[in-house]
């Protein structure tokens, strides 16, 4: 493990202990009745995993959970994604127009195709207030991306609203389940055991898109993918 994944790592151990101890101080996602239809939308931009990933996430994680825990919001495969950069946070309205799309495009055309794929190293699940979401450390080239894009879209009069714990170390955050309500010591359980038994093999990201949609990505507009350079 390089120093860069141990600095990743404390940053996540404090996400988790703001968790438990219910004093958090980035944001997170309010829960609705209808994540299929909710109508909070939100400008980011995410990796979507290749199908093999898929599927190993889904006969590993979330199909066992479902099978006993249906009762939650478990993403479909097609709404499986890993954020990137976010842009603007959910609201209803919308918190940016389409001049900021545009905008956001721009960078991004200038910006993600001069950064390089990186490797995202997946080793446990983390249960946050109202999802549960597979985390991975990454290569160094991951944050090299997210400063970039930030500085820019700055530049440009699009800032990121979302409250970070942190301004560097970034990681690899793919949610998989909202909760419908509060989780049970079951639940707490069988996700704890599951995700002591996680062995992914390393996994590179080679292309970003700019997306605009609601929470689970169930209703989405794709605006534009770029590849990351390959060396």
């Amino acid at each position: 493990m390089t120093n860069h994944q141990d600095r990743q790592r404390e940053v996540i151990d404090q996400i988790e202990k703001e968790v438990q101890e219910n004093k958090l101080t980035f944001s997170t996602v309010e829960p609705v009745s209808d994540f299929d239809n909710d109508t909070r939308v939100c400008l980011t931009s995410v990796h979507f995993p290749k199908e093999y990933l898929v599927g190993k996430i889904y006969s590993q994680i979330i199909q066992p959970l479902q099978r006993f825990f249906s009762d939650h919001y478990f993403y479909s495969k097609d709404m499986l994604h890993m954020t990137i950069k976010n842009i603007r946070v959910m609201r209803n309205p919308p918190s940016f127009t389409d001049a900021d799309v545009s905008k956001s495009e721009r960078v991004f055309t200038s910006v993600v195709p001069e950064h390089i794929v990186f490797n995202v190293y997946f080793y446990r699940l983390l249960l946050f207030p109202t999802n549960l979401a597979l985390i991975g450390t990454t290569d160094p080239e991951l944050d090299d991306l997210v400063l970039d894009l930030d500085r820019q879209l700055k530049e440009n009069g699009v800032a990121d609203d979302k409250i970070y714990i942190n301004k560097r170390y970034f990681f690899s955050n793919m949610t998989l389940i909202r909760f419908t309500k509060p989780i049970d010591t079951a639940f707490r359980n069988e996700v704890l055991n599951i995700s002591s038994q996680l062995q992914f093999k390393p996994y590179i990201v080679d292309s970003v898109s700019l997306v605009q949609g609601n929470a689970t990505l169930s209703n989405k507009n794709i605006i534009q993918t770029w590849k990351l350079k390959t060396t």
